[in-house]
């Protein structure tokens, strides 16, 4: 914004330059001559640039703060714009972060379901055919004994205190009637769970056990656990543990996350180095209602979006298939396998990967790193203190709210209120939309001001007198940096805004499509307003009177107001986005032509103006003329859209040959 406004200033300045000097040359009073170019100058320096920008800007950020997506800095609304790549996390951002356990699987093979959903003992669970039921229950019990014990949530008339993982574990064992299990245990240390490890442990003695014997209760990934474990148990014994039995237990563990579960191993043992193995739980966490509905429309848009989760491959994908990320035309990679890779191999297979798996915050760095030097303008969420440094280093970084670490959110750009994946959609639109209100802008006060300085240059330089005098200059450009101007920076976004693709980032505020519709709109309004002009002098008087001027200065104001009206979008038929939705602006209209009118008719701004009453003949004459510009316009966007249907439709059928 700053070198548009540098640039039109310096090429302002230029042009009213030669403007004066044609002018002096021409034998032109130098005084008139001055005010003209001072007048000129006001009103071509877009001196409201910076204040509808900002202004825009402030009202997208409250208007997103309303959709639960908070943002602490202005420009990151228009950067939103341009995000092609979204990281995103799994629990809690995709799916709910609401988890239940639903399935538990001992390590000699007894089978259970789990009913009921929520932080509650409300729910049973169900042993599925064996020909031992008591031992199963035992089994069973000494399984829910090791999630409960090795456990920081609490769970206190069905609200959880804790972490939703180790709450669907308490929730599960308070099923089985464990309610205080962990109050008989002294928790002598903790080991706590790192994204790095992959498990937590506490080294515990029993209250009422003699002896103090120590134990140790571990729970995590299997990968992780197993390493851990010499042994397994098998009904009331402790069987070696083979490699055989390892390749069992992780196949079952596939099984499990194959339907989209998140699978805790469970041990428990004198050493760490020396663990028991007991067993698998379960643990669902469904998908947000509108998460798919989404990644569809992100997808159409041209913005990827990427899993990056520390769960293991088959539950990220399962997820992944059940919310419509493209796991069958993508790879997945896992936190191990970047491991191995280089940057330059990194960068090779990063934009073809849809899920990253089994990965730390310090891969989510080099996740967002490897995308950006690829060309990718990249959004990464998080909610971990470790997650800080990949969200400072990702263009957007987004963290969550409510499970959303005091670090997490200072490291961001944006903070999802409701922790909602959904909540991205409406941030990516408002950025969307508020670029292109300030590009509409930007429209009209360019074509505004050529023509202003169009008309003056080319009076100059066919030695007529001025259209326009001082005052006239100085009152077009209030309107044209007052209210009508400003009130399209708060048009309301229009959602098929969401359909265009990512902006890139090196893109100008004025491309070519923009430069056109100025140079339309411009040329329109000089014609125009020099026609009538030329006409009204034309009328047998001598020299400029003041009604020349004052049918002049009309006919260019009237021609900015429906410039104005054709300025609310670039594509969009006025009468398809309606003529009331932004009443500001129709508000901003009204009281700009009830100002003109004044103008034209109150003796006094008479005197101020030099200008005289006109006939109701001659203001339907001028409104006639002036509504051209709108016509035109609208005809250039019809046929634009015509040709864009055709070249959709072509392309379509040349995908379905």
């Amino acid at each position: 914004m700053d070198i548009l406004g540098a640039q039109l200033s310096f090429y302002s300045f230029l042009i009213i330059g030669v403007i004066m000097l044609l002018g002096w040359l021409q034998g032109k009073p130098l005084s008139e001559m001055f005010n003209i170019s001072v007048s000129l100058a006001v009103a071509a320096i877009p001196e409201g640039l910076p204040i509808v920008v900002t202004v825009t800007l402030a009202l997208g950020v409250m208007r997103m703060a309303k959709r639960n997506a908070i943002v602490k800095k202005l420009p990151t609304v228009e950067t939103l714009g341009c995000v092609n790549v979204i990281c995103s996390d799994k629990t809690g951002t995709l799916t709910k972060n609401e988890m239940t356990a639903t399935i538990i699987i001992t390590s000699d093979g007894y089978m259970a379901d789990v009913t009921g959903a929520g932080y509650n003992d409300q729910g049973e669970i169900h042993i599925r055919h064996c020909n031992n039921v008591e031992m199963a229950k035992t089994n069973i019990t000494n399984l829910l004994e090791i999630g409960a014990v090795c456990n920081n949530a609490y769970i206190q008339n069905g609200t959880l205190l804790g972490q939703p993982t180790e709450g669907a574990l308490v929730a599960v064992a308070m099923k089985n009637g464990m309610y205080a299990t962990a109050e008989n245990y002294v928790r002598i240390q903790e080991y706590p769970f790192s994204s790095e490890q992959k498990m937590m442990a506490v080294k515990c003695i029993h209250k009422y056990n003699n002896n103090k014997e120590e134990f140790f209760f571990a729970k995590g990934a299997l990968e992780t656990l197993l390493p851990q474990c010499t042994k397994y148990q098998f009904g009331t014994q402790t069987v070696p543990l083979t490699k055989q039995n390892e390749a069992e237990f992780l196949s079952e563990a596939y099984e499990i996350g194959r339907k989209g579960l998140r699978v805790l191993a469970l041990a428990k043992g004198r050493s760490m180095q020396d663990l028991i193995y007991c067993g698998l739980v379960g643990i669902t966490d469904p998908p947000r209602p509108l998460v798919r509905e989404s990644i569809e429309m992100l997808m159409q848009s041209g913005v990827r979006v990427k899993m990056v989760t520390g769960d293991a491959q088959e539950t990220a994908l399962a997820i992944a298939n059940l919310i419509g990320i493209d796991t069958i035309h993508h790879q997945t990679l896992s936190g191990q396998e970047m491991d191995q890779l280089n940057e330059h191999q990194l960068d090779k297979v990063a934009n073809n990967v849809s899920v990253f798996y089994r990965v730390s915050p310090r891969h989510k760095l080099e996740i967002v790193k490897s995308l950006q030097r690829t060309g990718n303008i990249v959004g990464m969420t998080g909610d971990g203190v470790n997650d800080g440094v990949a969200l400072k280093k990702a263009d957007i970084g987004i963290a969550m709210g409510k499970n959303g670490t005091d670090v997490c959110k200072e490291a961001a750009d944006m903070i999802l209120v409701n922790d909602d994946f959904h909540t991205i959609i409406a941030a990516i639109e408002e950025g969307k939309g508020i670029f292109y209100n300030i590009r509409n802008f930007v429209r009209f006060q360019l074509s505004t001001s050529i023509a202003a300085l169009a008309l003056i240059a080319l009076a100059t330089l066919m030695d007529i007198a001025n259209p326009l005098n001082a005052m006239q200059i100085l009152w077009i450009n209030i309107i044209m940096d007052g209210p009508p101007a400003q009130s399209l920076g708060v048009e309301p976004v229009d959602h098929d805004v969401l359909k265009q693709k990512p902006r890139n980032v090196k893109q100008p505020m004025i491309t070519k499509s923009v430069v056109a519709n100025v140079l339309l709109s411009a040329s329109i309004i000089v014609l125009g307003t020099l026609w009538v002009f030329q006409r009204e002098m034309a009328d047998g008087t001598l020299g400029k009177t003041k009604r020349d001027t004052t049918m002049t200065f009309t006919c260019f104001v009237f021609f900015d107001m429906f410039n104005a009206l054709s300025c609310r979008s670039q594509t969009k038929s006025v009468f398809t986005i309606g003529l009331t939705t932004n009443r500001m602006f129709l508000l901003a209209v009204a009281f700009s032509i009830i100002g003109q009118m004044l103008v034209v008719y109150f003796p006094p701004l008479q005197m101020v103006f030099q200008t005289e009453a006109l006939t109701p003949y001659d203001i339907l004459f001028l409104v006639t003329l002036t509504s051209s510009v709108l016509v035109v316009s609208e005809i250039k966007k019809w046929f634009e859209r015509t040709m864009e249907r055709k070249m959709y439709s072509t392309r379509s059928e040349l995908d379905f040959v």
